[in-house]
């Protein structure tokens, strides 16, 4: 007897907010992390937010041209 193949589709939009999610939390933990160690909360979010190359609230458009990421070259 065959067996019908269950077809399970999600939407781009769901894995970007999945990926977004997990991104926020990661970048939380550090934060707590850095300050944990003493660093003051707005200079642990700075270091956290150039380390994921975030763009400031409001900011918009493409990367400068030859910023690319370190550790994804």
């Amino acid at each position: 007897m065959a067996m019908a193949k269950r077809v399970s589709t999600v939407g781009v939009d769901d894995v970007v907010a999945a990926i977004e999610t997990a991104r926020d939390k990661v970048m939380s933990d550090e934060v707590k992390s850095l300050v944990k160690l003493g660093l003051p909360k707005t200079v642990a979010y700075e270091m956290v937010t150039a380390r994921y190359r975030q763009r400031a609230e409001g900011e918009e458009g493409e990367p400068e041209a030859g910023t690319r990421w370190a550790d994804m070259s």
